[in-house]
């Protein structure tokens, strides 16, 4: 079962806007182009920072100079959704 991309934009500590996408894990990047589009805000540049943090983490987040045009935001922060997770039994380290 595919899962959701959640983006929040974020201004100081308050969240000004928040949106979800479905997905999978590997096609969030064109998840985050519709979310984009739906936020009237430019797309960030990928960088390969973004693309460990969220392979490691599933969750990643852009800053202001990480767009081409400028923001009214202070960070964007994506974060994967797994309706598969298990509740309250995430182990970080079951990979070791």
């Amino acid at each position: 079962m595919a899962g959701k991309l959640w983006v929040r934009l974020i201004k100081k500590t308050r969240t000004v806007d928040s949106r979800t996408e479905d997905c999978g894990f590997d096609g969030w990047q064109e998840a985050l182009n519709e979310i984009c589009h739906q936020m009237d805000v430019s797309r960030p540049v990928v960088l390969p920072r973004h693309e460990r943090d969220w392979e490691t983490f599933g969750m990643t987040q852009f800053l202001p100079e990480h767009f081409l045009e400028s923001v009214t935001f202070d960070r964007m922060e994506l974060q994967y959704i797994d309706p598969d997770a298990k509740k309250g039994n995430r182990n970080l380290y079951s990979d070791l």
